[in-house]
C-alpha cells in the first residue's frame, strides 16, 4: 500500500476513530437521542454493548489475522518481497481481526438510528420514499467509508469488514423485536451484565485450559507495530469488555436512579436542549480522564467505573442538576 497523502490520512483516522467507534455512540449519540427519543437511546446502548460482546466472542473463535502483522509472517508471497503497508497510530489494535468491530458496531448503531427516523417519519405521515432513499444512501455511504478506512489502515481484510457489517445489522434487527429492554429492572441489568461478563471470562478460561492462547495477538501487535507507543491497553479485548459492561450497568443505574425518576417528566424543548448540551460538555470533561496501564487490574476497574458514569451522567445527574439550578433561580425571582 503506497504512502497516503496528509489529507487522506487525516480523513481515514477521523472516520475510523470517530464515526465508527462505539465511544462516539456512548459519548455523543446516546445523550442526544436520550432527550429526543429515550427508547432509541436505550436500544442504541443494548445493540452496541451486546454487539461488541458478540464481536469479542467471534474474534476468539475465528482467530482472524490483521494485515499489518500478517504481511510480515505469511509465506503467501514466496521469495518475492512482501508489500509495504503504511501504519497509523490507530492501526495497531491488539485483538484478532475478524469480524471488524468498527464495522459491526457502526452498522448496528447507524441501522438503529436510520430505522428510528424512518419509523418516526411514518408515524407523522412524512412522505417516505425520498426520505428512505436518502437515509439508506447515507447508511450505505457511512459503512462503505468506514470499511474502506479500516482496510486502508491495514487493520482489517475486506472480508472481515463485510462480515462485521452483516453481523451488526443482524444484532440491530434482533433488538428491534425485543421489548423488555425498555422496562428492565435494575436487577435485570445487573444479571445481564454479570452473565455477559461471566460468559466471556469463563469462555476465556476454558479455551486457555484447552491450550488456546487468546492473547496471541498482543505479541504480534507489539512485534510488528512500527511504533511501540501505538499499542494501547485500551484496545485489548478485556478493556473493551469492561468498558461495555460498565456502560450497560451504568444505564441500569441511571434509569432507576431517584434523580431520573424525579425529572423524567420534564419534557419542554428548552429543558431537553439544555440537557443535551450539558451532557455533551460533561461527558467531554469525563472523557479527558485517562488511567495508567501499569496496573492492569486497577486500569480495568477504573475503565469500568468511567464507562458506568457516562449513561449515569446523561440520564440522572445532568437533568437533576439543571432542574435544581432553574428551580433555584425561579425561587430567587419570586422571593
Amino acid at each position: 500500500m503506497s504512502q497516503g497523502q496528509p489529507v487522506s490520512t487525516l480523513v481515514c483516522q477521523f472516520l475510523a476513530s470517530s464515526v465508527a467507534d462505539l465511544h462516539t455512540t456512548f459519548f455523543v449519540f446516546f445523550p442526544v437521542w436520550f432527550y429526543l427519543h429515550r427508547r432509541v437511546a436505550i436500544k442504541l446502548v443494548w445493540v452496541a454493548v451486546v454487539g461488541d460482546w458478540l464481536n469479542l466472542v467471534l474474534k476468539w473463535v475465528l482467530f482472524g489475522e490483521r494485515p499489518y502483522w500478517w504481511v510480515h509472517e505469511t509465506k503467501f508471497y514466496g521469495p518475492d518481497p512482501s508489500p509495504s503497508l503504511q501504519q497509523f497510530h490507530i492501526t495497531c489494535e491488539t485483538g484478532p481481526g475478524s469480524p471488524s468491530g468498527h464495522a459491526m458496531g457502526s452498522a448496528g448503531v447507524w441501522y438503529v438510528m436510520v430505522t428510528a427516523v424512518l419509523s418516526e417519519a411514518s408515524r407523522r405521515n412524512v412522505p417516505a420514499p425520498i426520505l428512505q432513499i436518502g437515509l439508506w444512501a447515507l447508511f450505505a455511504a457511512v459503512e462503505l467509508i468506514v470499511c474502506m478506512s479500516r482496510v486502508f489502515m491495514a487493520a482489517h481484510f475486506p472480508h472481515q469488514v463485510v462480515v462485521g457489517v452483516a453481523s451488526g445489522i443482524a444484532v440491530a434487527e434482533v433488538f428491534s423485536r425485543v421489548q423488555w429492554i425498555y422496562s428492565a429492572s435494575l436487577r435485570r441489568y445487573f444479571n445481564v451484565t454479570l452473565f455477559l461478563l461471566s460468559f466471556a471470562v469463563g469462555f476465556y478460561v476454558l479455551l486457555k485450559a484447552l491450550g488456546v492462547d487468546l492473547l496471541w495477538t498482543l505479541e504480534k501487535a507489539q512485534r510488528w507495530c512500527v511504533h511501540p507507543e501505538w499499542v494501547h491497553m485500551d484496545t485489548t479485548p478485556f478493556a473493551s469488555l469492561l468498558r461495555n459492561m460498565g456502560t450497560l450497568f451504568g444505564l441500569g443505574l441511571g434509569l432507576h436512579s431517584p434523580l431520573y425518576t424525579e425529572n423524567k417528566k420534564s419534557s419542554s424543548a428548552p429543558f431537553r436542549t439544555g440537557c443535551i448540551v450539558a451532557s455533551l460538555v460533561s461527558l467531554r470533561c469525563l472523557d479527558s480522564l485517562t488511567f495508567s496501564p501499569e496496573s492492569q487490574g486497577l486500569f480495568y476497574l477504573l475503565s469500568f467505573c468511567k464507562s458506568a458514569a457516562v449513561p449515569l451522567i446523561s440520564t440522572s445527574v445532568v437533568p437533576a442538576g439543571l432542574t435544581r439550578l432553574f428551580h433555584g433561580k425561579t425561587c430567587n425571582k419570586t422571593s
